[in-house]
């Protein structure tokens, strides 16, 4: 599976169309950040505040989030499995992919029908955002995005007329034929059928999970507004603004020059010990993933820096390359890592718990691989100890970006501002450092880029997200987490036993399913059980993430694995062989979390009181 972005910075806008869209899109990331910096200085300086500033925010991230993933089909790359038809000869290969587009040109399209019935019943109910401003005219992005996204997929299927036309008269059939089986379960498993086929040919994840929802809650005679709706609960959660928010942070950071400032400090302080390259390694990607949200993005940005570092003292390039893969996965438990917001939203845990039981995990998760880079690294070659002063240089050239995390995290421990306007002001301060204190990013040159960009990631992960929201809805409706708790209680009944199962089944599940979905389509499944067996809960979570850590390296859809392969210009093949080591040294940090409960729970009770 592919990871968004496949390059950074290579959003297209050459049509004046695509300016005024991404246009759009950047405006409306910019007023996220702006309303809650804005209500923070209201209320603490005029003790007032915006009506409604809350639900603002995260209709814009419903605005935002559409307008990303129509992008993200303009651009061709919606997150999707990396396809069958890459072993196809070429004429099956064309075929494949005119399937996969049908498929997905079908259920885009029976999306935007029932998200248009679901605008359509909202707006009979009159409701007001603020400022007179309808509920209805915002939620109309979302049946205008997916047809636009529908026409996209069509575009992309075919490169001529003819197979375009093939590619709409197959996908209308297809729509036809789901409407017109309301309530059979023949026609269900069929659906389902021919989406696992659409998946393997390429079609992009939201059109799998979608068309799940959409077949299943069809085969029992239900609406199918239920997974636009359910798409629009997610977007709307009252902490998913935090998301975005430290996406662009992130992003921000790593389109300047923050790399290159982080990497000359770290090199100053590790450079004149043995295995420094491979520290300077495994501390910076797992920083800088934790802001970015993406360790793909983080192999894109600094595995430029980083793999010459590590050649320049000798570090054997094998080595470097499975650590430069697999660092970048440790971001994962590092507050304020996207997964771990993710989940708190999905397991309804506070996240500022979250965010202070990933602490120690973190280090657990890190020190083995850090070792393995250690004992790696070649005896007897030369190292590179800082200059006299280098250190304190380069320490005052990274300050402004070293204060970001202690500052967000602080403000969010006070209880004074919310997650989401902690969030706003780390983008805030980001856009700050990097155009007026460091001026990397022109105002008006890189920004819109950056921000769309950004936008296009957003609205990728949001797509599917909401998508599997609806896929779950309908499991939990169907009582299948209380059937799954009663079949596992009674087969097994050692907690312990338990946790080995368990980490047996989320290796299985990071392996096929891309973090972010399986957040939402499992954890709804394995928190029952886990509470049935005495599990704490945020226990739990760090133990899924730790585990989803795994996932990102191992095939067939390690995403880290791809981003790899693109970066470096290696073979996948070569790339699996490489983090074979760091996987190993990674498993020995999953262990010690599982059974050690104490890591991850000691330090948020450590707060609490």
């Amino acid at each position: 599976m592919s990871e968004l972005p496949e390059t950074i910075g290579g959003v297209s806008a050459q049509r004046p169309a695509h300016r005024i869209e991404n246009l759009i899109l950047s405006l409306s990331l910019g007023a996220m950040v702006l309303v809650p910096i804005a209500e923070i200085l209201l209320r603490g300086l005029l003790r007032t505040g915006i009506a409604n500033a809350a639900a603002l925010v995260q209709h814009l991230v419903l605005v935002a989030g559409m307008l990303g993933a129509m992008v993200a089909a303009r651009e061709n790359r919606l997150l999707a499995f990396s396809g069958l038809q890459n072993l196809l000869p070429p004429v099956a290969a064309r075929w494949g992919l005119l399937a996969a587009a049908a498929a997905g040109a079908a259920v885009s399209a029976l999306l935007a029908a029932a998200s248009y019935g679901f605008v359509a019943s909202e707006r009979a109910g009159g409701l007001e955002l603020a400022y007179g401003l309808p509920v209805w005219l915002v939620q109309a992005v979302m049946p205008l995005g997916f047809a636009v996204i529908t026409l996209r997929i069509v575009r992309h299927g075919a490169a001529d007329f003819s197979g375009r036309g093939a590619i709409v008269g197959a996908g209308a059939l297809a729509a036809l034929a789901l409407s017109s089986f309301a309530g059979s379960s023949s026609a269900t498993w069929v659906a389902l059928a021919l989406l696992a086929g659409a998946a393997l040919l390429g079609a992009p994840m939201f059109i799998v999970l979608g068309g799940a929802a959409l077949a299943l809650f069809s085969g029992d005679g239900l609406p199918i507004a239920a997974v636009p709706l359910s798409h629009y609960q997610l977007t709307v959660n009252p902490s998913l603004p935090a998301i975005p928010l430290f996406t662009l942070a992130g992003y921000l950071l790593a389109e300047s020059a923050a790399p290159q400032r982080l990497v000359r400090l770290f090199r100053a302080l590790f450079g004149g010990v043995r295995g420094g390259a491979a520290l300077v390694t495994v501390l910076l990607t797992a920083f800088f993933t934790s802001f970015t949200g993406a360790s793909g993005v983080t192999i894109l940005a600094l595995g430029g820096l980083l793999m010459p570092l590590m050649l320049g003292v000798h570090y054997p390039r094998r080595s470097a390359l499975g650590l430069i893969t697999s660092a970048p996965a440790l971001g994962t438990l590092l507050p304020p890592a996207l997964p771990l917001i993710l989940y708190a939203i999905v397991a309804r845990q506070p996240i500022e718990t979250l965010f202070a039981a990933g602490l120690v995990p973190a280090l657990v998760m890190t020190l083995p691989l850090l070792a393995l880079g250690i004992l790696d690294s070649p005896r007897g070659t030369a190292r590179e100890p800082a200059a006299p002063g280098e250190l304190g240089a380069a320490l005052n050239a990274a300050k402004w970006e070293l204060a970001l995390p202690p500052l967000a995290l602080a403000s969010l421990m006070t209880g004074w501002v919310t997650p989401v306007e902690t969030a706003a002001f780390a983008a805030g301060y980001a856009f700050v450092v990097v155009v007026f204190v460091h001026r990397d990013l022109s105002l008006t040159a890189d920004l819109p880029r950056v921000m769309t960009e950004c936008g296009l990631l957003i609205g990728g992960i949001l797509l599917i997200l909401g998508m599997a929201l609806g896929f779950t809805n309908y499991v939990t409706d169907a009582q299948v987490p209380d059937r799954a708790t009663e079949w596992v209680t009674g087969a097994i009944h050692s907690r312990w036993v338990f946790l080995l199962a368990l980490n047996g089944l989320l290796l299985l599940v990071g392996m096929l399913m891309d973090i972010f979905s399986a957040i939402v389509v499992v954890v709804p499944l394995i928190a029952p059980i886990g509470a049935a067996f005495g599990v704490d809960p945020v226990h739990l979570g760090i133990i899924f993430l730790a585990n989803m850590e795994l996932g990102f390296l191992t095939p067939p859809v390690g995403m880290n694995l791809f981003f790899a392969s693109y970066r470096f210009g290696a073979p996948l093949s070569e790339i699996i062989g490489c983090v074979l080591p760091s996987l190993a040294a990674l498993a020995v940090g999953v262990l010690l979390i599982t059974y050690v409960p104490a890591l991850s729970t000691w330090l948020p009770e450590l707060l609490r009181h």
